[in-house]
């Protein structure tokens, strides 16, 4: 049995000058990075009295649920000989926060439109089933993730 290991850093940047010193005195800004690629602008969600403009781990979580079945999805497709030539998502998470300021996510559903050469739809549509089977951060989280699929044919012109 094979295993990966994935290293990332993590790097406070909101210490205003007087660090943590009550809720209010620092930003929850901080950055994430992983050797030789770009980092990531992330912050706490504006509830939590986050910056709106970086990316919260919430949004990050849906993300990650999002790439890993569009990644299986489009491994499928290409070797059951189905031509994508679109792919979007319009992912969605619900998360509850509780009265003793914990919280969960409830569920994540995931919205893709595809659009594939004209062949077998019915095969396109299959293969979610199997790509959501597959999904190795779907399998790890421990709420439903649904998938909610559009196949399109593309047009020709």
């Amino acid at each position: 049995m094979k295993q990966h290991n994935y290293d990332v850093q993590m790097r406070w940047t909101g210490n205003d000058g007087e660090g943590t010193k009550s809720y209010k005195s620092y930003r929850r800004d901080h950055v994430i990075s992983a050797a030789g690629k770009p980092e990531i602008a992330g912050s706490s969600d504006p509830s939590f009295r986050g910056d709106a403009a970086r990316y919260n781990p919430e949004e990050l979580l849906v993300a990650s649920l999002s790439a890993c079945h569009m990644l299986w999805y489009l491994h499928l497709c290409a070797v059951n000989r189905i031509v994508v030539v679109d792919y979007h998502d319009a992912a969605s998470g619900l998360m509850r926060e509780n009265d003793d300021g914990s919280g969960e996510f409830l569920h994540v559903t995931l919205r893709p439109a595809v659009t594939i050469e004209a062949g077998n739809e019915t095969k396109a549509r299959e293969l979610h089933h199997k790509a959501h089977e597959l999904c190795y951060i779907a399998r790890s989280v421990n709420f439903p993730v649904e998938v909610e699929a559009e196949i399109l044919l593309s047009k020709v012109i």
